[in-house]
Protein backbone atom coordinates (compact mmCIF):
# COMPACT_ATOMS: atom_id res chain seq x y z
CA UNK A 1 0.00 0.00 0.00
CA UNK A 2 2.81 2.35 0.89
CA UNK A 3 4.67 1.51 -2.34
CA UNK A 4 1.61 2.25 -4.49
CA UNK A 5 1.07 5.56 -2.68
CA UNK A 6 4.73 6.55 -3.26
CA UNK A 7 4.43 5.64 -6.95
CA UNK A 8 1.24 7.69 -7.24
CA UNK A 9 2.87 10.71 -5.58
CA UNK A 10 5.96 10.35 -7.78
CA UNK A 11 3.86 10.25 -10.96
CA UNK A 12 1.83 13.26 -9.79
CA UNK A 13 5.03 15.21 -9.09
CA UNK A 14 6.38 14.34 -12.54
CA UNK A 15 3.16 15.52 -14.19
CA UNK A 16 3.20 18.80 -12.23
CA UNK A 17 6.87 19.38 -13.07
CA UNK A 18 6.22 18.74 -16.75
CA UNK A 19 3.25 21.12 -16.72
CA UNK A 20 5.27 23.84 -14.99
CA UNK A 21 8.12 23.42 -17.47
CA UNK A 22 5.72 23.55 -20.41
CA UNK A 23 4.08 26.68 -18.98
CA UNK A 24 7.47 28.35 -18.53
CA UNK A 25 8.45 27.51 -22.11
CA UNK A 26 5.12 28.86 -23.35
CA UNK A 27 5.67 32.08 -21.40
CA UNK A 28 9.12 32.47 -22.92
CA UNK A 29 7.62 32.17 -26.42
CA UNK A 30 5.17 34.99 -25.78
CA UNK A 31 6.18 38.36 -27.31
CA UNK A 32 5.53 40.23 -24.06
CA UNK A 33 7.93 37.93 -22.22
CA UNK A 34 10.71 38.97 -24.59
CA UNK A 35 9.78 42.64 -24.14
CA UNK A 36 9.85 42.23 -20.37
CA UNK A 37 13.27 40.56 -20.46
CA UNK A 38 14.66 43.25 -22.75
CA UNK A 39 13.26 45.98 -20.49
CA UNK A 40 14.75 44.45 -17.34
CA UNK A 41 18.10 44.01 -19.08
CA UNK A 42 18.09 47.64 -20.17
CA UNK A 43 17.11 48.72 -16.66
CA UNK A 44 20.03 46.78 -15.14
CA UNK A 45 22.44 48.40 -17.61
CA UNK A 46 21.10 51.97 -17.47
CA UNK A 47 20.05 52.19 -13.81
CA UNK A 48 23.52 52.25 -12.19
CA UNK A 49 24.83 54.61 -14.87
CA UNK A 50 21.91 57.02 -14.41
CA UNK A 51 22.21 57.05 -10.62
CA UNK A 52 25.99 57.56 -10.79
CA UNK A 53 25.60 60.45 -13.24
CA UNK A 54 22.84 62.00 -11.12
CA UNK A 55 24.91 61.80 -7.92
CA UNK A 56 27.97 63.25 -9.66
CA UNK A 57 25.93 66.06 -11.21
CA UNK A 58 24.28 66.83 -7.86
CA UNK A 59 27.65 67.09 -6.12
CA UNK A 60 29.15 69.30 -8.85
CA UNK A 61 26.18 71.67 -8.91
CA UNK A 62 26.11 71.78 -5.09
CA UNK A 63 29.75 72.89 -4.98
CA UNK A 64 29.11 75.35 -7.83
CA UNK A 65 26.21 76.90 -5.93
CA UNK A 66 28.44 77.34 -2.87
CA UNK A 67 31.39 78.88 -4.69
CA UNK A 68 29.78 80.93 -7.47
CA UNK A 69 28.34 83.71 -5.22
CA UNK A 70 31.92 84.60 -4.17
CA UNK A 71 33.20 84.88 -7.75
CA UNK A 72 32.86 88.32 -9.40
CA UNK A 73 30.49 88.37 -12.34
CA UNK A 74 33.21 89.39 -14.88
CA UNK A 75 35.11 86.18 -14.06
CA UNK A 76 32.18 83.82 -14.61
CA UNK A 77 32.32 81.80 -17.88
CA UNK A 78 28.70 82.53 -18.81
CA UNK A 79 29.51 86.23 -18.87
CA UNK A 80 31.42 85.61 -22.10
CA UNK A 81 30.03 82.31 -23.39
CA UNK A 82 26.39 82.84 -22.32
CA UNK A 83 26.32 79.14 -21.42
CA UNK A 84 26.39 77.60 -17.96
CA UNK A 85 29.64 75.65 -17.50
CA UNK A 86 29.21 72.98 -14.80
CA UNK A 87 32.20 72.25 -12.62
CA UNK A 88 33.67 75.74 -12.73
CA UNK A 89 33.00 76.26 -9.04
CA UNK A 90 34.45 72.83 -8.26
CA UNK A 91 37.70 73.74 -10.04
CA UNK A 92 37.91 77.03 -8.15
CA UNK A 93 37.25 75.26 -4.85
CA UNK A 94 40.00 72.72 -5.60
CA UNK A 95 42.50 75.49 -6.42
CA UNK A 96 41.60 77.49 -3.32
CA UNK A 97 41.83 74.49 -0.99
CA UNK A 98 45.19 73.49 -2.49
CA UNK A 99 46.47 77.04 -2.08
CA UNK A 100 45.18 77.11 1.50
CA UNK A 101 47.05 73.89 2.23
CA UNK A 102 50.20 75.38 0.72
CA UNK A 103 49.91 78.48 2.91
CA UNK A 104 49.24 76.40 6.02
CA UNK A 105 52.41 74.38 5.42
CA UNK A 106 54.67 77.40 5.99
CA UNK A 107 55.31 79.39 9.15
CA UNK A 108 53.00 82.29 8.34
CA UNK A 109 50.09 79.99 7.52
CA UNK A 110 50.54 77.94 10.68
CA UNK A 111 50.61 81.13 12.74
CA UNK A 112 47.35 82.32 11.20
CA UNK A 113 45.71 78.92 11.78
CA UNK A 114 46.82 78.92 15.41
CA UNK A 115 45.39 82.42 15.90
CA UNK A 116 42.10 81.33 14.34
CA UNK A 117 41.93 78.23 16.56
CA UNK A 118 42.63 80.31 19.65
CA UNK A 119 39.78 82.61 18.65
CA UNK A 120 37.41 79.67 18.18
CA UNK A 121 38.48 78.18 21.53
CA UNK A 122 37.07 81.26 23.26
CA UNK A 123 33.61 80.73 21.78
CA UNK A 124 31.58 78.50 24.13
CA UNK A 125 29.15 77.01 21.58
CA UNK A 126 31.42 76.95 18.53
CA UNK A 127 34.43 75.43 20.33
CA UNK A 128 33.13 71.83 20.81
CA UNK A 129 31.67 71.74 17.29
CA UNK A 130 34.96 72.89 15.74
CA UNK A 131 37.07 70.47 17.77
CA UNK A 132 34.84 67.53 16.88
CA UNK A 133 34.80 68.38 13.17
CA UNK A 134 38.57 68.89 13.13
CA UNK A 135 39.21 65.50 14.72
CA UNK A 136 36.85 63.78 12.29
CA UNK A 137 38.47 65.39 9.23
CA UNK A 138 41.97 64.66 10.51
CA UNK A 139 41.00 61.03 11.09
CA UNK A 140 39.40 60.61 7.68
CA UNK A 141 41.83 62.48 5.44
CA UNK A 142 45.22 62.53 7.12
CA UNK A 143 47.74 59.82 6.31
CA UNK A 144 48.29 59.17 9.99
CA UNK A 145 44.58 59.01 10.73
CA UNK A 146 43.06 55.74 11.89
CA UNK A 147 39.67 55.64 10.19
CA UNK A 148 37.73 52.42 9.68
CA UNK A 149 40.14 49.94 8.09
CA UNK A 150 39.07 46.64 9.68
CA UNK A 151 35.78 44.77 9.43
CA UNK A 152 34.73 42.30 12.11
CA UNK A 153 31.81 40.19 13.31
CA UNK A 154 30.25 40.59 16.74
CA UNK A 155 27.54 38.39 18.24
CA UNK A 156 24.59 40.80 18.28
CA UNK A 157 21.64 41.21 18.94
CA UNK A 158 21.25 37.65 20.28
CA UNK A 159 23.37 34.50 20.67
CA UNK A 160 23.92 32.89 17.29
CA UNK A 161 23.21 36.13 15.41
CA UNK A 162 26.20 38.01 13.99
CA UNK A 163 26.50 41.63 12.88
CA UNK A 164 29.15 43.48 10.91
CA UNK A 165 31.10 46.19 12.72
CA UNK A 166 33.89 48.55 11.72
CA UNK A 167 36.84 48.88 14.06
CA UNK A 168 38.72 52.11 14.75
CA UNK A 169 40.96 53.26 17.58
CA UNK A 170 41.28 51.62 20.99
CA UNK A 171 39.71 53.56 23.87
CA UNK A 172 41.66 56.33 25.55
CA UNK A 173 43.58 55.72 28.77
CA UNK A 174 40.88 57.34 30.90
CA UNK A 175 38.12 55.14 29.42
CA UNK A 176 40.27 51.98 29.48
CA UNK A 177 40.87 52.46 33.20
CA UNK A 178 37.11 52.24 33.80
CA UNK A 179 36.44 49.28 31.52
CA UNK A 180 36.78 45.65 32.65
CA UNK A 181 40.37 44.34 32.62
CA UNK A 182 40.47 43.19 29.03
CA UNK A 183 41.65 44.61 25.72
CA UNK A 184 38.82 46.64 24.21
CA UNK A 185 38.43 48.25 20.81
CA UNK A 186 36.09 50.90 19.42
CA UNK A 187 33.42 49.44 17.17
CA UNK A 188 30.77 51.09 15.01
CA UNK A 189 27.83 49.00 13.82
CA UNK A 190 26.01 50.82 11.00
CA UNK A 191 22.33 50.36 10.28
CA UNK A 192 20.89 48.99 7.05
CA UNK A 193 20.34 50.48 4.51
CA UNK A 194 21.51 53.85 5.88
CA UNK A 195 25.08 53.34 7.15
CA UNK A 196 25.36 56.91 8.45
CA UNK A 197 23.41 55.87 11.55
CA UNK A 198 24.19 53.04 13.90
CA UNK A 199 25.59 52.07 17.28
CA UNK A 200 28.99 52.88 18.76
CA UNK A 201 30.37 50.81 21.61
CA UNK A 202 33.53 49.39 23.15
CA UNK A 203 33.78 45.63 22.81
CA UNK A 204 36.44 43.17 24.06
CA UNK A 205 38.72 42.14 21.23
CA UNK A 206 38.34 38.48 22.20
CA UNK A 207 34.62 38.70 21.35
CA UNK A 208 35.33 39.87 17.80
CA UNK A 209 35.98 37.89 14.65
CA UNK A 210 38.06 40.01 12.29
CA UNK A 211 37.25 39.49 8.61
CA UNK A 212 39.53 39.52 5.61
CA UNK A 213 37.25 41.70 3.50
CA UNK A 214 37.55 45.36 2.56
CA UNK A 215 35.53 48.15 4.14
CA UNK A 216 34.01 48.87 0.71
CA UNK A 217 32.76 45.29 0.36
CA UNK A 218 31.27 45.35 3.85
CA UNK A 219 29.60 48.71 3.19
CA UNK A 220 28.11 47.38 -0.07
CA UNK A 221 26.83 44.34 1.80
CA UNK A 222 25.15 46.54 4.43
CA UNK A 223 23.65 49.08 2.05
CA UNK A 224 22.16 46.36 -0.15
CA UNK A 225 20.75 44.52 2.91
CA UNK A 226 22.62 41.38 1.89
CA UNK A 227 21.46 41.36 -1.74
CA UNK A 228 24.99 42.09 -2.99
CA UNK A 229 27.28 39.57 -1.35
CA UNK A 230 31.09 39.59 -1.38
CA UNK A 231 32.93 37.33 -3.80
CA UNK A 232 32.67 33.57 -3.36
CA UNK A 233 36.05 33.30 -1.65
CA UNK A 234 35.25 36.15 0.73
CA UNK A 235 31.84 34.65 1.47
CA UNK A 236 33.37 31.27 2.30
CA UNK A 237 35.95 32.87 4.59
CA UNK A 238 33.22 34.92 6.31
CA UNK A 239 31.09 31.80 6.92
CA UNK A 240 34.11 29.81 8.14
CA UNK A 241 35.12 32.56 10.58
CA UNK A 242 31.58 32.82 11.95
CA UNK A 243 31.43 29.03 12.39
CA UNK A 244 34.82 29.01 14.14
CA UNK A 245 33.73 31.78 16.49
CA UNK A 246 30.52 29.93 17.30
CA UNK A 247 32.42 26.71 17.99
CA UNK A 248 34.91 28.55 20.20
CA UNK A 249 32.12 30.05 22.30
CA UNK A 250 30.38 26.67 22.58
CA UNK A 251 33.51 24.77 23.69
CA UNK A 252 34.33 24.87 27.42
CA UNK A 253 37.26 27.04 28.49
Amino acid sequence: MTTELEKSLSETAKVLTAEAKAKAEADERRPMAHVRNYFLTGLVVAGPVAITVWLTWSFVTWVDDLVRPFIPVPYLPETYLHVYIPGYGLIIAFILLTFLGFLTANLVGRTLVELGEKLLDRMPIVRPVYRTMKQIFETLFSKEGSSFRTVALVEFPAPGMWSLVFLSQPPSTDISARLPPSEHVSAFMPCTPNPTTGFFFYVPRKDLVELDITVESAMTLLMSAGMVQPSDDQQKRLAAMAAAAQAARASPV
